[in-house]
């Protein structure tokens, strides 16, 4: 069985590696702050040491020149106390001479004086140590140095005090946890500005993955919205750039498809029409030739006279269809040339007039001005207009109304025109709206359904398109789009 492996999110990464250097940072910063702070205490002990054994020994300064030892004693007893655990005078021979009562007969403290008889003013001892007094042990900070008086030039005596260190130690303790607690706080901001600023940083590129698997998945209409202006905008902005090339592709070779499909449905229908044309066309003719030389007889009765009428327009009807469907599939040249869009619509609106003024139909207009002649084979042009309107004419009722617009619009970075045709018909279902431009497909009692089908192969040859667009209300909109060439 595999190993599962466990997926690590870029966020998660970030944010861990983001997080140790916080902790390594913010540890330094408060291990050498809380250095700093712990030398500064102690020096700041030691010098009050020093100042305070100085004061003591001015204090008793008067007694240590008379030697009124009892005074000594009084005056020690009375300053020391628990942050003074001892006080002891020496004479110049380093001998005690008093002591505070806590100490007295402890003779590793009072033993005897630890500084040199010759020992210079400046001159001191201090070190840091551990008594044991009435059966506790006590961490003090041990200070001696030297007492001169005027006239005297050398020392005529000592002191040694003991200051206790719990204060000190208290304040180190203090300072040690508000640093722990400014560090803690530091990281804890530190992280909360790692996890926002990692969210920042992934929350684009898992936009830019999430729509990089889309784009996978043949959603090419997916665009990446970054607007940052970083390396990842660039990158998102350069991905929208591909999607667009792709689709434009897919689009392409869609429509490459769809003509190749096109053609062979056009060579297959190309086939059948010549069958038809060879095998029906030639006793079709026999048949109408036929059928007018009995017309032509004096002795039908009106009856006979009917019946052969509808004959006659059964072959006329079967003519129709076997033209329509050779000029379908006959691949003919266009005949181009410059002709104002505007005035190929009117001409085809021409040969319907007769129809709507019949039916009352309101034919609204509106064509933008100046528009440059277009490049196109009229004849063809004036036959698909001719055929949507003609749709557009039967779809309507009576009264009812279509409306025609022409406009010059910007598409895939060139000038198209733009005609739509629109009317307030039956409308078609929307499944239908690319159906009906294949051959043989009609919604009509009447007719063989290659009116669009043609139409459509008109435009296409023109480099153009044509669809059904969504409408406003009831009926149905054609669009046919064709390209604006400039004239050179």
């Amino acid at each position: 069985m595999d190993a599962v492996k466990l997926k690590i999110t870029l966020y998660a990464r970030i944010l861990f590696w983001i997080t140790v250097l916080l902790i390594c940072l913010v540890g330094i910063i408060v291990f050498v702050i809380q250095r700093k702070e712990v030398q500064t205490i102690s020096q700041e002990t030691r010098n009050r040491g020093i100042l305070t054994a100085q004061y003591i020994a001015n204090l008793n300064l008067r007694s240590l020149v008379l030697w009124d030892e009892e005074t000594l004693r009084r005056n020690v007893e009375d300053q020391a106390d628990d942050k003074l655990v001892y006080i002891v005078f020496y004479d110049r021979n380093g001998k005690p001479r008093a002591a505070n009562r806590l100490v007295e007969g402890l003779d590793e403290i009072t033993c005897c004086s630890r500084l040199q008889e010759d020992a210079m003013p400046d001159s001191f001892i201090i070190r840091p140590r551990d008594v044991v007094v009435r059966n506790r042990t006590l961490s003090v900070l041990e200070i001696e140095l030297p007492v001169f008086v005027t006239g005297s030039p050398s020392k005529w005596a000592s002191i040694k005090i003991g200051q206790s260190l719990e204060d000190m130690r208290a304040d180190v303790r203090r300072t040690r946890l508000v640093l722990i607690a400014i560090g803690f706080g530091g990281l804890l901001i530190g992280m909360l500005g790692s996890a926002f600023l990692a969210k920042r940083i992934t929350l684009p590129l898992q936009e830019l993955v999430e729509g990089t698997i889309r784009i996978s998945r043949g959603d090419f209409s997916h665009r990446i919205r970054l607007a940052s202006r970083d390396e990842v905008g660039d990158l998102a902005r350069s991905f929208n750039e591909m999607t667009d090339r792709l689709l434009e592709a897919r689009e392409n070779m869609e429509a490459a498809n769809r003509r190749l499909v096109q053609a062979e449905k056009l060579a297959s229908i190309g086939r059948l029409a010549a069958t038809i044309a060879h095998e029906i066309r030639n006793p079709l003719t026999s048949v109408k030739l036929n059928i007018q030389r009995i017309a032509e007889s004096e002795h039908l009765d009106e009856l006979e006279r009917e019946h052969l009428n509808l004959c006659q327009e059964g072959v006329g009807q079967i003519e129709k269809f076997i033209k329509e469907l050779l000029n379908f599939t006959r691949a003919s040249e266009l005949v181009r040339d410059r002709f104002p869009i505007e005035q190929v619509i009117e001409e085809s609106l021409k040969m319907l007039k007769d129809g709507f003024g019949q039916k009352k139909v309101i034919v609204e207009k509106a064509y933008a001005p100046g528009l440059l002649p277009a490049n196109v084979d009229g004849d063809k042009m004036r036959q698909v207009f001719l055929n949507i309107l003609r749709n557009a004419f039967e779809a309507v009722e009576n009264g009812g109304r279509i409306s025609i617009s022409l406009a010059l619009a910007q598409e895939n970075g060139g000038r198209k025109y733009l005609v739509r045709i629109s009317d307030n018909g039956g409308g078609i279902p929307e499944k239908d709206w690319e159906t009906i431009f294949e051959p043989f497909f009609t919604t009509k009692a009447s007719g063989i359904g290659l009116g669009l089908a043609n139409a459509r192969k008109i435009v296409e040859q023109h480099n153009g398109s044509i669809k059904v667009a969504k409408k406003r209300g009831k009926g149905s909109a054609f669009v046919v789009t064709l390209p604006c060439e400039e004239e050179k």
